[in-house]
């Protein structure tokens, strides 16, 4: 349908091929410069934010309509039962904004499930950088695969307590109760570890 309605336009092009899979380079390489739209089905909404986030830096904003429990996490706070993986990693990387809600009487047939219009602007400056990110998604999942235990527990793999607390953080803590500076505060204790 899209190649029928726009496909003889000068400024139109259709990039076909999974989602998850799409290098965003082969758009563009000019920094800030992308702005993505969708409509994104509910089993790879979590993994595609993840791999655009990779792409980052040539993003301008996005915005998706989602089902409103997954927008309610990505903007949580800490303290929150709803802080978690996906809070943290959009967080480290946007400014996460919940514009509005759309109804089940907007489709259909209508969904059983409330949906919401999200914003993600990327940071011009990263407001907590990691020494290493690839720790950072380490600790994060670490903590958040038994986010009933304390952080001691949950990271006792990866982090001595003498790290933890060295990162000023206290170990008795569970997961969701740090914010995301303590969780990048961790991995950076994790990427010291690993260059001794």
């Amino acid at each position: 349908m899209l190649k029928l309605r726009f496909g003889l336009k000068d400024n139109f092009r259709l990039h076909e091929g999974d989602a998850l899979k799409f290098d965003f380079t082969n758009l563009t390489t000019t920094p800030a410069s992308l702005r993505v739209v969708g409509n994104l089905p509910y089993n790879i909404s979590t993994p595609l934010i993840f791999h655009l986030l990779s792409h980052a830096h040539l993003l301008r904003d996005m915005h998706f309509m989602l089902q409103k429990e997954v927008v309610k996490r990505m903007c949580a706070t800490h303290g929150n039962g709803d802080w978690g993986r996906l809070s943290l990693m959009v967080q480290y990387h946007c400014q996460v904004e919940h514009l509005f809600n759309v109804g089940p009487g907007a489709f259909t047939p209508a969904p059983k499930v409330d949906s919401a219009i999200v914003r993600l602007t990327p940071h011009k400056v990263l407001p907590h950088p990691a020494q290493d990110y690839q720790a950072l998604q380490r600790v994060v999942r670490e903590a958040f695969n038994q986010r009933r235990k304390t952080i001691r527990n949950t990271l006792k793999n990866l982090l001595p307590e003498s790290a933890i607390i060295a990162a000023d953080v206290d170990s008795t803590k569970r997961p969701e109760q740090l914010d995301l500076a303590a969780f990048v505060r961790l991995a950076d204790q994790l990427a010291l570890l690993n260059k001794a």
